[in-house]
């Protein structure tokens, strides 16, 4: 189980394809080979109130959140965390060479005894499949 949300400033829409962004983000979760594709969810979270450092209007950001199911060794999920905040960096590249971006990630593991989730979503990806 990983959920991808991808919160990210107002302004950020007239900047980059969002939809592009989900994708690019889930994508680059399924390719760390860490995340079941049947337990990944990716959305954005736009942010309507925000300041960034000096309050600057054209700076933007995204801040990506990534919760986990338990059980995955820490150097496992650095490396993925670092391979998608790569895919991330790359995806913004010509924004971020020409205004003012802030980008970030991080990983949350839920305890399992907090949580609960139930999906068949493995009966249709098989049946997609074939």
């Amino acid at each position: 189980m990983a959920h991808a949300i991808v919160e990210y400033s107002a302004n950020l829409e007239e900047k980059i394809d969002l939809k592009g962004l989900v994708d690019e983000v889930h994508d680059a979760c399924i390719k760390t080979g860490v995340f079941p594709l049947s337990g990944m969810r990716t959305r954005a979270a736009r942010r309507e109130t925000y300041k960034i450092a000096d309050g600057n209007l054209d700076a933007c950001f995204v801040h990506l959140q990534l919760k986990l199911g338990p059980g995955r060794e820490e150097a496992i999920k650095k490396k993925a965390m670092e391979e998608i905040f790569e895919s991330l960096t790359l995806y913004v590249k010509s924004l971020y060479d020409t205004s003012p971006v802030a980008l970030s990630i991080e990983i949350f593991e839920l305890p399992p005894v907090l949580r609960i989730n139930k999906h068949n979503l493995n009966n249709y990806i098989a049946k997609s499949q074939d």
